[in-house]
């Protein structure tokens, strides 16, 4: 009986038809080559017992329906070959048993195994009481049941009744039930106590065979038993020998050039993936050419693989806008003064004592910024407080002496402020394959000296702005990018042996555009904030006169770093 008919969801057109209590003497695959039909697949269920797959297949899905003779010895599958059409099936009738002329009755859950391996493997129908039949889906469904759903176990009842019976001879037992011809391995022994009552003869079999760790394998019409370590030998065995057999092969030699790819990157994965242990591969960097010698299946599969990966890649141009903006303010605000003033004979002015009798007051020795003094003498006065803007270019002074140069007074004010705003703009743009990586540097070169050996020698140092992107396309047209991004500048304010030190910021992300968007990277941005003060211990904090002892500084700078980065897919 057909239990159950349906087509393949996914991959080539396939149609599967599951036929119960039926065996095939056919080979696993018959070619056909008509119409739509290509091949027909046989396969021996190794899970259930009696139970034959067939599967057809088919250039395209096209429709068809399946039709059983009156006497139930015949099922015949019509397949149109016209326009496609949806997978429905159209039953004339619920098939009645289909009796083959060879068919015997088999024990349950036979394993396939003819002298061919089967063409396919599959699942039984899972155990389900009889049913009413459902009526047939719509159109667009891809499995149809027809008729009710076929039990695990097909087996006419029988009962039995063995307490420490021989094993083997209840296996000969079970070939007279059930018609099988069955070949029992010599290492068998054991006895059986079992009793069952109205069961199906290809469950009873099951069951003895699995508590003894027995299983079987089919040959045609002849079922042999042995232990299952016995079969599992047998079946390693068999693999090893097919294995030996593919690869006693003559060896042959392939070449081919590539294109797109490099020959020592595939050497890696041709190797991994297809080359067998006898197998060789041999590159010639000058002509990009990959020499294969191994079995001549194994060049085949080569050849596919390699034609698969020797394929133009897309490219992706990269254009970056790079914005570096600066700003500086700098503001010093000083005073500078100083005094001078004598008590002596010569001017009249002593202090009529006997000692001190004369004396004189004044700063350090130098010449004040203020404006010049009425007499030619009075521009050395000495300066007290020497705490002037550094760089100045403006100052104001004053400076005051009495008459006869006794006393001197010169004050001067100065201060200096600096403002500067910067703004550096580059776009360089480069273009690069699919997953390697591309490179943008904009900097210079430092000279950096060392003497060993009363050999002085010269190395460059890189003070630069390096970007680094590999681009890696997806299937969705995005661009999935990891950036590496440094920026590198000297400071030449705190140079040793003039040799600055390299500040740099590094930033490294993966960031997903779409093709055309672009990404920002930001927040490299450094500011510099300095006060200074000079001045007098003490004398500064006097009220209103500190600011004769002091001297303020601000120095503000900053620089901010934006690159915008945009991706776009070139195709070849």
């Amino acid at each position: 009986m057909a239990t159950n008919v349906e087509e393949s969801k996914d991959g080539p057109a396939r149609l599967y038809v599951d036929l119960a209590n039926v065996t095939s003497s056919l080979p696993g695959l018959t070619p056909v080559g008509q119409g739509t039909v290509q091949n027909v697949r046989i396969a021996l269920s190794d899970k259930s017992p009696m139970l034959t797959r067939v599967a057809v297949e088919m250039t395209r899905r096209s429709a068809y329906r399946l039709e059983a003779s009156p006497d139930g010895q015949q099922l015949t599958m019509l397949i149109d070959d016209g326009p496609p059409a949806s997978p429905q099936v159209q039953a004339a009738s619920v098939l009645a048993p289909a009796k083959a002329a060879a068919a015997q009755p088999q024990p349950a859950a036979l394993m396939a195994q003819a002298q061919a391996p089967p063409a396919a493997v599959f699942a039984p129908p899972p155990q389900a009481p009889a049913q009413t039949p459902a009526p047939v889906p719509p159109a667009g469904t891809q499995t149809t049941q027809i008729g009710p759903t076929g039990p695990r176990y097909t087996g006419h009842p029988v009962s039995l009744d063995f307490q420490g019976a021989d094993l083997r001879a209840v296996l000969r037992t079970f070939a007279e039930i059930s018609g099988l011809n069955i070949v029992i391995d010599p290492t068998i022994q054991g006895t059986v106590d079992v009793s069952l009552r109205d069961v199906p003869w290809d469950q009873a079999l099951d069951i003895i065979l699995r508590a003894n760790k027995l299983g079987y394998v089919v040959d045609g019409t002849i079922v042999r038993v042995a232990p299952l370590g016995v079969l599992a030998d047998e079946e390693t065995q068999r693999r090893k020998l097919a294995e030996e057999q593919a690869l006693s092969g003559e060896l042959r030699v392939m070449t081919r050039a590539l294109s797109y790819a490099r020959a020592e990157d595939l050497r890696a994965l041709l190797t991994a993936t297809v080359l067998s242990s006898r197998g060789s591969i041999q590159t010639d960097p000058r002509t990009n050419t990959i020499i294969i010698n191994d079995l001549p299946d194994r060049l085949q599969r080569a050849t596919d693989l390699v034609s698969t990966l020797d394929a133009p890649q897309p490219q992706v141009e990269i254009e970056a806008r790079i914005v570096q903006t600066t700003r500086q303010f700098a503001r010093t605000l000083g005073v500078q003064w100083g005094i001078g003033g004598q008590m002596s004979n010569t001017l009249g002015n002593t202090t009529g004592l006997a000692f001190p009798n004369q004396g004189s007051v004044g700063g350090r020795t130098g010449l004040s910024q203020g404006p010049g003094a009425p007499n030619p003498g009075f521009d050395n006065v000495p300066t007290a407080v020497n705490l002037a803007a550094s760089g100045a270019s403006s100052a104001i002074g004053v400076a005051l002496g009495s008459l006869n140069g006794a006393l001197n007074l010169d004050v001067a004010l100065s201060a200096l402020e600096k403002q500067g705003q910067g703004r550096l703009l580059s776009t360089p743009r480069v273009t690069t394959q699919n997953n390697v990586e591309a490179e943008m540097t904009q900097g210079v070169q430092i000279p950096i000296q060392t003497v060993a050996n009363n050999t002085v020698t010269v190395t460059f140092k890189d003070a630069a702005l390096t970007l680094k992107v590999t681009p890696q396309i997806t299937a969705a047209n995005t661009v999935i990018m990891r950036i590496s991004l440094e920026n590198a500048a000297p400071d030449f304010s705190k140079a040793i042996n003039n040799i600055p030190p390299i500040d740099t910021q590094r930033a490294i992300t993966q960031v997903l555009v779409q093709n055309g968007d672009t990404t920002v990277i930001g927040g490299i941005y450094v500011s510099n904030e300095q006060v200074n003060k000079d001045r007098t211990p003490a004398l500064y904090r006097l009220p209103l006169l500190g600011w004769l002892f002091r001297r303020d500084g601000i120095t503000d700078d900053s620089r901010e770093l934006l690159i915008f980065i945009t991706p776009r897919i070139l195709t070849i």
